[in-house]
């Protein structure tokens, strides 16, 4: 076991103005799961979140329900902690940014950034909504990019080309409030000199903080020279007001960051813990920021300056992470795919379903991750209960009814259990790393190999034996001994099946114990069922609840439809192609680990391929001539490289090649053997 560490982590602060949703959950899934396994390490981890209070939005909302801002988000932080509990991620503490503590922190960083000659004040014409009679932010101006051109961007950044700017560069603004021009007012604000931190910075996000795709994008932002930072806004505003300064505000985005500040404050005096070790400025612990990438300029620009000039230590390492899509695309009301987490747990939808599935996405990178709701399906189905659940309830039974509950003698030298040991420190290599993703498919590939032990040993046959309880003690031993270690490595993503599983094998999973079998005569409580499958029922009523104004996909327009009729029609020859064209189809060897049938399909089947280093879901119209069972294990050869499809049972990732004249008579390409998943085919 290493030395242990001292570790602080953040996420983003969740804006009090609406509920939390799948797309939110991706970040808060990924960091509790990175704070759990640290834990499991041995390591003293404390992970701290807030409500972002403060903003317009937050007083315009307030004021369109008739009740004050203070009540609004008191409200809706009630709501983000029944959310975030329900989906297992623990906080040490979830506080607000409308407190105390960051207030403190916010007037503090202030004047030691005015000491330091970095805050001046200046007149600047500013948008004025006539209507509302208010200053507008940013955020609540709309009109043209400067640089791109593109319509209705906000008036802080534009979404299409990234470019940052001052509201008053947008052509032909418009208030978003009331949808009136505004009109130019001067007012007086307050700036941070952001340009002249420059050198800290460059030489900051080049010393490891950051992905390198992160790093990157920050070249282009200083290519581009970095602009002062307007940290005021004008009254009316919910937020602090600037000391000495009546009737200007802190800019939200410099109170946000702060709250993980007043967060970790109001932890240090619930239960003892040295602010300064942490934050100070020469603090030996770590400190993490988990974030979306459409925040890094806030968190890797403005925050560590922010925090360098104020006397405080940076960030140790900033983790951005991408955007989720459902189905391939945005989150969508229409469509049902804009699922809010209270929404995903009222339907009664396991919480560990979503977090399997999205450990399964995640990596160390800035890349989006799509939520496939077909393949959730499958993926859940298959791994969890098909694979890991199987292994105990194939084994524990025999155990209680023939052995008293007591697990035999078991050798610890076999070479599967051994295996299982030695994969320990890749698994855990993966999730320091984030790359939650390979750590699954490690883990999955244990699964394989002892579920090949059970099959192989068959249990079931030995218990009709007369004289072979040994045997069938062992086996079932030896199965419940991998079972543990699977548990063990799935902890972090499945905390409650964990604790299931702890409670079946009377025990506690933990990392330094991995290799240390449980003793011969240990007790084992009756199996209990852990985990139940997906029903696909489950998923559509999810998304029947979420929808508003969805639109019957006619007959006609169906892809998945037309593609069944379509399959076995004899066409003429089409336009020849060339060589290249034909060089430029990648077939790979692919392992079906599922089929299925598909609901209202004639002749389709789904299926789910191992490429060896991923997963893909593939329609075929093979049905006529295949059982699913019949094609499970089998390898096959799929052109790889082929668009995805959006059909109407879901999304195609690929083509299955077969031949035959159609009906029973269609047949699947086997390649040769001793192929692997993901070899080309040449």
């Amino acid at each position: 076991m290493n030395q242990p560490r001292n570790i602080l982590v953040t996420s983003a602060l969740p804006y009090a103005n609406g509920p939390i949703h799948l797309g939110h959950l991706v970040e808060y899934i990924q960091t509790d799961i990175w704070v759990r396994f640290q834990r499991m390490r041995g390591h003293d981890c404390w992970y701290v979140c807030a409500d972002d209070t403060h903003g317009t939005p937050i007083m315009l909302r307030a004021e369109k329900e008739g009740i004050a801002p203070a009540e609004l988000i008191r409200r809706v932080h009630r709501e983000h902690s029944r959310d975030f509990a329900g989906f297992h991620v623990e906080f040490d503490t979830y506080y607000t940014t409308h407190s105390d503590e960051t207030r403190h922190y916010a007037e503090r960083i202030y004047a030691a950034l005015q000491d330091r000659g970095l805050i001046e004040a200046r007149s600047i014409d500013q948008f004025f909504d006539p209507v509302k009679e208010m200053f507008l932010p940013d955020r609540f101006i709309k009109g043209e990019c400067p640089r791109c051109h593109a319509k209705h961007q906000y008036g802080d950044s534009c979404e299409a080309c990234g470019a940052t700017y001052q509201p008053t560069e947008l052509i032909e603004p418009y208030s978003a409030i009331s949808g009136t021009a505004p009109v130019r007012k001067e007012s007086v604000h307050y700036f941070f000199k952001l340009g002249e931190c420059a050198a800290f910075l460059k030489e900051w996000t080049k010393a490891g903080h950051l992905q390198p795709e992160a790093a990157n994008k920050l070249d282009e932002w200083f290519r581009a020279g970095l602009n002062d930072w307007d940290i005021s806004r004008d009254a009316p505003y919910f937020g602090f007001e600037i000391p000495d300064a009546p009737g200007k505000y802190f800019y939200v985005w410099l109170d946000a960051p702060i709250g993980y500040m007043g967060s970790f404050q109001h932890l240090c005096n619930r239960v003892g813990l040295d602010f300064a070790a942490f934050w100070g400025i020469d603090s030996q612990a770590e400190l993490y920021h988990f974030i979306g990438k459409d925040i890094l300029y806030f968190h890797t620009l403005f925050w560590p300056a922010m925090l360098h000039y104020a006397g405080f230590r940076t960030p140790t390492k900033v983790f951005a992470h991408g955007f989720l899509t459902v189905n391939g695309e945005k989150m969508s009301k229409s469509r049902g795919t804009f699922i809010t987490a209270e929404s995903y747990l009222k339907e009664g939808l396991n919480p560990e379903w979503l977090r399997y599935y999205y450990a399964c996405k995640l990596n160390g990178t800035m890349e989006d991750i799509d939520l496939n709701l077909d393949d959730f399906v499958l993926r859940v189905n298959s791994d969890l209960v098909g694979k890991f659940v199987n292994i105990a309830s194939r084994s524990a039974g025999f155990i209680t009814k023939r052995f008293a509950s007591c697990l035999g003698r078991f050798d610890a030298a076999i070479d599967v259990f051994q295996e299982f040991v030695a994969a320990g420190e890749q698994v855990a290599d993966h999730y320091e790393n984030r790359d939650y993703g390979r750590a699954v498919r490690e883990i999955m590939r244990l699964a394989d190999l002892a579920n090949q032990y059970v099959d192989t040993h068959k249990p079931w046959e030995i218990a009709k034996t007369v004289g072979r309880d040994a045997d069938l003690h062992a086996v079932c031993t030896t199965a419940l001994q991998l079972f543990r270690l699977l548990a063990l490595y799935l902890k972090p993503i499945l905390p409650h099946l964990a604790v299931q599983a702890e409670a079946l094998l009377q025990t506690t999973l933990t990392w330094d114990a991995a290799g240390h079998p449980l003793a011969e005569g240990h007790q084992i409580q009756p199996y209990q069922h852990l985990l139940t499958r997906i029903d696909p029922k489950q998923v559509a009523a999810l998304v029947a609840a979420n929808t508003s104004n969805l639109a019957a996909e006619t007959e006609s327009h169906s892809p998945a439809r037309h593609a069944e009729h379509q399959l076995h029609e004899i066409h003429p020859i089409a336009e020849t192609i060339t060589i290249d064209d034909f060089a430029k189809i990648d077939l790979r060897v692919a392992k079906i680990v599922s089929a299925e049938h598909v609901e209202g399909a004639d002749k389709l089947l789904k299926l789910t391929l191992d490429l060896g280093n991923e997963t893909r879901t593939v329609f075929a119209g093979i049905k006529s001539a295949y059982q699913p069972d019949r094609l499970v294990g089998r390898l096959t050869v799929m052109v790889a490289n082929l668009a995805p499809r959006k059909m109407k049972f879901g999304l195609s990732e690929g083509m299955v090649l077969a031949a035959g004249p159609g009906g029973r008579d269609i047949f699947v390409l086997q390649p040769d053997e001793g192929a692997q998943p993901g070899m080309r085919v040449k």
